[in-house]
């Protein structure tokens, strides 16, 4: 998978607050982010360390709404050519009513959904629903999964595949280390003679982790470190610019 260093950039709606979470992607777009993933707040965000948990309660706080959420993900494509994912978790979904909520992806320009709690057997039919509405609906995988719960994955021909580098929650850092490497090389030998687009993450921070996992994956997954930027206030979009040229190599 060596190719250009390309970074998925995960963002929080809503997050410092609406028109600033705006700022923030059309930063993070501007600077050579590869794609955005915008997190729709939830109120138990059971994956996520503390970093954007508090992130999502100041994004709950802002206002933020599934509507409001599918609004700035219209804007954002509007104003960005960056494909945009959208994740969620799956009371969301369940709310909403999974077919409508997909739906909603689809008219607001999302390219793909993320729903981490959600796997396939149990995704009450998501990853179905989401292949006939033509948009990528990404599975989670981490290195505590068994052989057959890979092979379901692979069943599903995903285009994407969304790799966690380790078990428990996003924002400590992560040791790229000889069982993250065997791992995503797992996830990439899923399935064999088609190519799957690996995104990996998980507690990626600097220059030296994207370096290590450049070649190992399709787009390495930063979070975290983007929030905590944010976190010190200022102006929203040169926080994340500085940020990500500096995972770059920029500066």
């Amino acid at each position: 998978m060596s190719g250009p260093c390309r970074i998925m950039a995960h963002m929080v709606a809503f997050y410092p607050d609406r028109q600033k979470s705006l700022a923030v992607a059309r930063g993070l777009a501007d600077s050579g982010c590869a794609y955005l993933e915008v997190q729709f707040p939830f109120s138990d965000p059971t994956a996520d360390g503390p970093d954007i948990q508090r992130a999502c309660s100041a994004g709950l706080e802002a206002g933020f709404s599934v509507n409001e959420g599918f609004q700035l993900v219209a804007e954002i494509r509007g104003a960005v050519p960056v494909p945009v994912f959208i994740m969620s978790y799956a009371n969301l979904l369940f709310t909403r009513g999974i077919e409508r909520f997909l739906s909603e992806c689809v008219q607001c320009g999302a390219r793909g959904v993320i729903v981490p709690d959600l796997p396939p057997d149990y995704d009450e039919g998501m990853f179905g629903k989401a292949a006939c509405l033509g948009i990528a609906a990404v599975p989670v995988l981490s290195p505590s999964m068994t052989e057959a719960r890979l092979a379901r994955v692979a069943s599903l021909s995903p285009e994407f595949i969304y790799a966690t580098l380790r078990t428990g929650t996003t924002g400590t850092r992560t040791a790229i280390d000889t069982a993250g490497v065997a791992f995503l090389s797992r996830a990439a030998s899923l399935s064999p003679g088609r190519t799957v687009k690996i995104l990996g993450g998980f507690g990626v921070s600097t220059r030296e982790q994207v370096v290590a996992l450049t070649p190992l994956v399709h787009a390495v997954v930063v979070g975290s470190a983007f929030v905590r930027e944010l976190a010190r206030g200022g102006d929203p979009s040169c926080a994340v610019r500085e940020k990500l040229d500096e995972l770059l190599g920029r500066v």
